[in-house]
């Protein structure tokens, strides 16, 4: 078992058992203590699990451990398709510009684009490109960079420095996590830069994402709620949570 996969496994055990302690889960994953405590303080810094003596418990709010793509999704696909459907309705007039991050619910999106669509597309995203190249009025411009293999997303420096030279009329993306706090958030730091510099290239800023994303935090911050017009997702969002979104500005459509 990879590091990181054993990290996922201690993740899911806490979230379950809300505790665990360094001696269990060595026994459990057959390694070290002192392996174990390493795994720990890597979850800790993701802010997955609070350390304690001898062990470790629940943070006080949910947070996300980054999954691959086709593990996304595949979860609550019915309700991205929805989100997916939704949000065709803010895409620019014929003629208009867009950008579309990298994710499950983005490519859902993509494929969505009717082949009479006359939009000029641009994307750091594998899959999304993919899609979009079929089309053939649409002008497609693939962003480079280092393609991470989780999200299949072009990311570092040269993306971002592309971005930085866009202006286009709405950017579509996704997020692991929403809340009042910390905003829009991801996993990955160099994910996160691209997804800031996104927003800071567009007029209007629209973020599909489902329910069981809002109330959780990602490690890092790409966008705070005033950088955001528009969040769409699903039905099941809570009342509370939807009201603290609106009231700070961010326009909130249920599918």
């Amino acid at each position: 078992m990879y590091a990181e996969e054993r990290q996922q496994a201690i993740a899911d055990l806490v979230r379950s058992s809300g505790r665990a302690s360094v001696a269990e889960l060595a026994l459990e994953f057959a390694v070290t203590t002192e392996t174990v405590r390493r795994d720990l303080s890597a979850l800790a810094a993701a802010r997955v699990v609070r350390r304690v003596h001898g062990g470790a418990v629940l943070t006080p709010v949910p947070t996300v451990v980054e999954s691959g793509l086709d593990e996304r999704d595949l979860t609550r696909a019915g309700e991205k398709e929805r989100i997916a459907r939704a949000a065709t309705h803010l895409l620019p007039d014929s003629g208009g510009s867009v950008v579309l991050d990298a994710g499950s619910t983005t490519s859902r999106l993509a494929a969505l684009l009717t082949r009479d669509a006359r939009l000029t597309v641009f994307t750091h995203g594998v899959p999304v490109a993919s899609r979009v190249a079929v089309l053939p009025h649409v002008q497609l411009h693939l962003l480079p960079g280092r393609v991470r293999t989780p999200t299949q997303a072009a990311v570092g420096a040269e993306t971002v420095r592309s971005i930085g030279r866009l202006r286009v009329d709405v950017a579509f993306l996704g997020a692991n996590g929403i809340s009042v706090d910390h905003g829009f958030s991801t996993p990955d730091a160099d994910e996160a830069a691209v997804k800031a510099a996104l927003v800071r290239a567009a007029r209007h800023v629209v973020v599909l994402a489902d329910s069981t994303k809002l109330g959780r935090d990602a490690t890092v911050s790409f966008a705070d709620l005033a950088q955001v017009d528009t969040l769409v997702t699903d039905a099941d969002a809570t009342d509370s949570l939807v009201g603290a979104l609106r009231a700070h500005g961010v326009a909130v459509i249920l599918t």
